[in-house]
Order: structure tokens, then C-alpha cells, then sequence
């Protein structure tokens, strides 16, 4: 059976999720800022018109903001991850097999759909259902390799007579497109790869295709001869429908303020401890070495500089949040030094167990009943919920640490206060504001 891949991409996706309960900004640019309102990490496709860069600094393009009257927001990662599990969601029961490659992007598996369906038309109904139950466009590229597919998912962005699908199954197409794409637009090229290709004649991706595989992995690596058999049509890269799980947990943030005070620390990290262990959990692991870190600004010449971290072990591999907090604030005392302005703190979680696999020492005492896994299961059940929120309480000595999120939008389909209602103010007339 012929392998055929699709890539589906949400077109602008931040964007597209705060203008999908804001119709009045349709037609204006928008941007969606990083933590802390730092820098532009979206832009919707009037705001790239504008020459706005992704990453740039918010406050560098505050005029440009302000003359062509773009709408900003900050990251709301709730509405994000929400809108992402509905459109895959609906992904998972086109397909047969479907692989969340990111929060925008998703592999799908289409062998054998070609016998009962036309692929391209296929690839209008994904797009079709996807609009019509979230709101959210997207485009289709469907090939016969995973690094194909990007390829033609980027075609079908670019080129808008495509309807936002393009099919490569075709060989000849397939030569076609990578004659007019550069190098560096190719999946697992990038800006760091393509000046070498560059220097040894390759400037396009069919250029890299047509080229020698042996020379290619004795010049380059087996990556990118990997890629090179990609782009002849053959399938290296298998759908992966189970993510491997973490080897590391890392939760850590920029302050909004800068943090002096030792209680106003001491509850970040307690909150990223809690934070780290329900990704922990929800992975099915456990954990028995804790790193906390803090640090002041390096590019601030005005103030003193530090940076320290602490390790601190556990005895037996643990999922119980209490462990890891009891562990973090011993690990914050002995780095904490009074006197600073920190712009930064966090925890890692290390040394991963799957539950039962460990061996311990018979001299060692088990710290933690069996009870801690049914509290942490309660404690998780309920804060998913959407109905409360139960926290332990060193997160709630000082709150002046949490992050800058000025322009932050309503969590409109996680929170029942915030859900949008539509109010008919005459039998012609309506409009649409939150409760």
C-alpha cells in the first residue's frame, strides 16, 4: 500500500483563536505578545503585511501599533490549548491515525483513503468540518512522505488558487515544487544548515533531492540524508501517535515585577512545583531529583548580578507534589540571597521512573502512604474540572509575582463566567458581550 501523509495547519492560530470570538476584528491586524507582554510571537496575516517581525520587541513597535490601530493581546494559554484539543479532536475521527505534532499541526494518516475518496477532495472536507465546528481555518498538504507533506501544507499557505489544499502524490508536481523552493524552507534544513548547502551548490530543495545520499551524509549528517530520501518520495519518518514521554519537566517564568521579597519567591516556586508535577502525572511518572533555580537580569549593568541553583534528592521516586515543595523551599533557602532584583525563577524535575520500577534500599522507610496517589488524582480531578481550584499554601503568601498580562483576552470556552452571550437589543439588531 502507497504511504500517504497529510499535514493540517491552523493558518495564524493565536490570531485566529482571539478573532474567533472578536468578529468586529476581522480585517484589522492582531499580534499576540509573549509572557510578560515581552515580544510578538503571532501576527495575523494583516499584521505581517504590516512588516511586523515575529519576535520582535513590543515596545519597539509600540508607534506602528498605534498608527495602523493593531489589536493587541497578551498569551492566553487556556484558550489556546482549548480551541487546539477541539480542532484535533475532529481530526482524530477523520483519520485513521493521527499524530499532534504541535498545538497547530497534526499528521494525519491517510493510506488507503485514496481507494474510497479522492485525496484533494478529502483534504477541502478536513478543512470544511474544521471551519465549520471551530471557527478555525486551516490548510492541507498531502504527500506521500511526512517531509512532503510540510512542503505542500506551505504551498497551500502561499499559493491561495490552491483553496488551501495542495496534493503532491504526483511525482512530477512533487519536482515542480521543490524546484521553486529554497533550501532553507525545507523541514529540518533551517537558516543554520543552508549557507553551508548553499556553499556546496545547493540553493533549492530539489537541488538537495537530486544530490548524491552518501555525499550527503558524509558532508552533512544522516539527518539531512534522511530529509534527502523525504523529498524523493520515500518514507523515513513514521506517524508517531504516542509521544515519548519527558525526560525532563521544566516549569519556570519571568516575573512581571521584580521580586525582592523572600515569601513573594517562595510562592513561585511553590506554584511551579505544582505546576511540574501535574505534567509528572499526567505522563505516568515519577520523579526523584529536584533542580530550583534563580537568577537577576545579566543585561542590566545597574544592578548586581546572581545566579544559583540547588539539587535536592528524594529518597524514593514520588508524583506527590508536598515531596517536591518540601524539597524546592530547602533548596530555595540555601540559594536565597537578599538584596537582589530577580527577573527569573524555576524548578526541573529529573531521574524519571515509570510507577513500580524502583527498587529501594531496605534500610529506607517509604515516606509517603499509599493514599498520596489517590489525594493526587483527587487534587488533579478537580482542578481540570473547570468547577474549582485547590492549591497548597505556599502558593498563597504574596502574589506579586505573576506574570504581566495586560492585554490578556477572556478565557472564553474554559471559564463560565467569561463564555460569551449574544443579547438581541431589537428584531433587527444584536451584539455580542460576555456575561
Amino acid at each position: 500500500m502507497t504511504r500517504v501523509f497529510a499535514l493540517v495547519d491552523c493558518n495564524n492560530f493565536y490570531a485566529s483563536c482571539e478573532r474567533l470570538f472578536r468578529p468586529d476584528l476581522k480585517g484589522r491586524p492582531i499580534i499576540v505578545l509573549s509572557n510578560n507582554d515581552g515580544c510578538v510571537v503571532a501576527r495575523s496575516a494583516e499584521a505581517k503585511s504590516l512588516g511586523i517581525k515575529m519576535g520582535v520587541p513590543f515596545f519597539q513597535i509600540q508607534q506602528l501599533v498605534r498608527e495602523h490601530d493593531v489589536q493587541v493581546f497578551s498569551s492566553n494559554y487556556a484558550l489556546y490549548g482549548d480551541m487546539s484539543a477541539r480542532v484535533m479532536s475532529l481530526l482524530e475521527q477523520m483519520a485513521p491515525r493521527v499524530e499532534v505534532y504541535s498545538i497547530d499541526e497534526a499528521f494525519l494518516d491517510l493510506s488507503g483513503v485514496s481507494a474510497c475518496s479522492d485525496l484533494e477532495t478529502f483534504g477541502h472536507q478536513v478543512r470544511f468540518e474544521v471551519q465549520k465546528c471551530t471557527g478555525i481555518h486551516v490548510c492541507v498538504g498531502i504527500a506521500p512522505t511526512k517531509t512532503l507533506a510540510k512542503l505542500a501544507n506551505h504551498a497551500a499557505k502561499r499559493y491561495p488558487k490552491t483553496g488551501g489544499v495542495v496534493d503532491l502524490m504526483d511525482p512530477a508536481r512533487q519536482r515542480r515544487l521543490l524546484s521553486i523552493t529554497p533550501v532553507d524552507e525545507v523541514w529540518g534544513v533551517g537558516r543554520r544548515l543552508a549557507p553551508r548547502l548553499n556553499t556546496a551548490g545547493i540553493r533549492t530543495a530539489l537541488e538537495l533531492a537530486d544530490a548524491n545520499p552518501k555525499s550527503v551524509r558524509r558532508q552533512f549528517n544522516v539527518v539531512l540524508e534522511r530529509t534527502l530520501r523525504e523529498l524523493n518520495g520515500i518514507s523515513c519518518l513514521e506517524l508517531d501517535t504516542i509521544p515519548p514521554s519527558k525526560k525532563q519537566i521544566v516549569c519556570s517564568r519571568s516575573f512581571g515585577e521584580r521580586v525582592t521579597d523572600y515569601d513573594n519567591m517562595h510562592a513561585a516556586i511553590c506554584r511551579y512545583v505544582e505546576r511540574a508535577c501535574e505534567k509528572l502525572r499526567a505522563q505516568r511518572s515519577t520523579a526523584r531529583m529536584l533542580n530550583v533555580f534563580i537568577r537577576t537580569n545579566p543585561f542590566n549593568s545597574t544592578d548586581p548580578y546572581y545566579s544559583n541553583s540547588a539539587n535536592i534528592g528524594i529518597p524514593e521516586p514520588s508524583a506527590d507534589t508536598r515531596d517536591f515543595i518540601e524539597a524546592a523551599v530547602r533548596g530555595l533557602r540555601s540559594i536565597w540571597k537578599p538584596g537582589y532584583r530577580y527577573m527569573k525563577a524555576g524548578v526541573m524535575l529529573s531521574d524519571f521512573y515509570e510507577p513500580g520500577t524502583f527498587q529501594p534500599s531496605l534500610l529506607e522507610v517509604n515516606v509517603r502512604p499509599s493514599s498520596s496517589t489517590v489525594l493526587m488524582e483527587t487534587l488533579d480531578r478537580i482542578n481540570q474540572s473547570g468547577l474549582g481550584q485547590v492549591w497548597f499554601g505556599g502558593q498563597s503568601r504574596a502574589k506579586n509575582w505573576t506574570m504581566k498580562r495586560q492585554y490578556l483576552s477572556p478565557s472564553y470556552t474554559t471559564r463560565w463566567s467569561e463564555i460569551p452571550v449574544v443579547r438581541l437589543e431589537s428584531p433587527l439588531e444584536w451584539r455580542c458581550d460576555n456575561i
